[in-house]
C-alpha cells in the first residue's frame, strides 16, 4: 500500500516543507495539499520547493477544481514542474469546495469536470486539445505522464470517474462506504470499456495515534472532528440532489448530515471548529483513523482488502509529528511487511 500526506499550506510555508521531507524521509510516496487561495498559501509555489528538496515523492492537490484557475494555466503548471523534476506530479480534481464557496461560487457541474479533465491532461501529456473554439498545445514540452484523479461521493461523480479518471479520491475511510464507492467506480469502467484495475483508488481522512487510552482517543476524536464538516458540506449536495430516502446513496453516508446548521470557511479543516459539533463520535470513529499503531494497522489492512491502493492521511491536529513519526516507524512497516532475507 502506498501512503500520503494531505497538509494545508500555512504559513510559514518552510514548515510544510519540511513536513514533507520528513514524510518521505518515513516512507510516504505522496504529499498533498489543500488548493485554497484565500484560506492558504498558493500550492504550486510550495510544490516547486518540496520538490526541490525531496528526492521520490510525487505531490498535488487535493483537491483543485475547474473553477478558480484556467485549465490550461493548471495545466501548464504541472507541465512545467514535471519539466523542472521529472514526472512527481499528479492532479487531484473535484468540482470545488471551499476555493469557490468563499468567493460566493459554486461547484461546476460535472460535465464541465468531465471537459476539464480531459484539456488539463491533454495538454500537460504534449497533446492538441479543443478548448474554447481552439486547437491548443504547448509548444516548448514534449509532455509527461500526469495522472488525474478525480475525488468523488455521489452515484454520477463516481461514474464520471470510472469512465475518465486515472484514479478516484474518497474523502473518508469508513469501510462499508468505501466498499460501495469502489464498486460503483469500477462497474463504470467497465461499462465504458476500461480496465477497473487501471483505476488507482485513494481513501483520504485525518490519522491520529493514540495512546490506547479512553482520554486518548476522547482527544483524537475531537482533534479530528473538523473532517466530518468538510465531508458534511459535500454530503449536503449529495442530499439536495438525491435525498436520504433511496437513490443510491448509502444511509451511512447520508444520514449523520440531519443536525447539521451550516459551516464556517474561516474555519475550514481546522481542529476545534465549532461548526463541526453536529458530528457523533461514531461517525469520526467510521470516517478517521484513531487509535494506537495495531489499531491503524488492522483499519488500513481492511481497506487494503477493499481495493485500496493509497492512504493518504490529513495531518490536520495537534499531533502532526508524532504521527508521522508513528506511520513512519510503526504503521507502515507493519502494513507493508518485507520479506526475509533468507531463509
Amino acid at each position: 500500500m502506498q501512503f500520503g500526506v494531505v497538509l494545508q499550506n500555512d504559513p510559514p510555508a518552510w514548515r510544510v516543507v519540511d513536513l514533507a521531507q520528513r514524510a518521505e524521509t518515513y516512507g510516504f510516496t505522496h504529499v498533498w495539499t489543500f488548493d485554497s487561495h484565500l484560506l492558504w498559501q498558493e500550492p504550486y509555489v510550495v510544490y516547486s520547493q518540496i520538490l526541490a528538496h525531496t528526492h521520490r515523492v510525487t505531490v498535488g492537490p487535493m483537491v483543485t477544481n475547474p473553477a478558480t484557475r484556467d485549465w490550461t494555466v493548471t495545466a501548464s503548471l504541472f507541465a512545467t514542474l514535471n519539466d523542472m523534476f521529472g514526472p512527481r506530479t499528479i492532479c487531484g480534481i473535484g468540482r470545488g469546495d471551499s476555493a469557490v464557496r468563499v468567493i460566493n461560487g459554486r461547484p461546476v457541474t460535472l460535465a464541465h469536470l468531465r471537459e476539464a479533465i480531459g484539456v488539463i491532461r491533454g495538454l500537460a501529456n504534449g497533446d492538441e486539445v479543443d478548448y474554447k473554439g481552439n486547437r491548443l498545445r504547448f509548444p516548448w514540452t514534449t509532455g509527461s505522464p500526469l495522472p488525474v484523479w478525480t475525488a468523488a461521493y455521489g452515484p454520477k461523480a463516481l461514474a464520471l470517474t470510472g469512465e475518465v479518471a486515472d484514479g478516484f479520491i474518497l474523502q473518508l475511510a469508513d469501510p462499508a462506504i468505501t466498499e460501495w464507492s469502489i464498486a460503483a467506480v469500477r462497474k463504470a469502467a467497465v461499462d465504458a470499456g476500461r480496465d477497473p484495475s487501471a483505476i488507482t483508488i485513494c481513501v483520504a481522512a485525518p490519522a491520529y495515534v493514540t495512546d490506547g487510552t479512553d482520554a486518548g482517543l476522547a482527544h483524537g476524536r475531537d482533534q479530528c472532528r473538523w473532517f466530518g464538516g468538510m465531508v458534511g458540506n459535500h454530503v449536503a449536495d449529495i442530499v439536495a440532489r438525491y435525498g436520504t430516502d433511496g437513490g443510491g446513496v448509502p444511509k451511512a453516508l447520508s444520514d449523520y448530515i440531519a443536525a447539521r446548521e451550516g459551516y464556517d470557511y474561516n474555519s475550514h479543516g481546522k481542529a476545534g471548529n465549532a461548526h463541526t459539533d453536529f458530528v457523533p463520535d461514531g461517525v469520526i470513529d467510521r470516517f478517521c483513523l484513531i487509535g494506537p499503531p495495531d489499531e491503524q494497522v488492522r483499519r488500513l489492512d481492511e481497506l487494503r482488502s477493499l481495493g485500496v491502493d493509497q492512504f493518504a492521511l490529513y495531518l490536520q491536529h495537534d499531533a502532526k509529528d508524532s504521527t508521522l513519526a508513528a506511520y513512519g516507524e510503526r504503521v507502515i512497516p507493519q502494513v507493508n511487511l518485507r520479506g526475509a532475507a533468507r531463509s
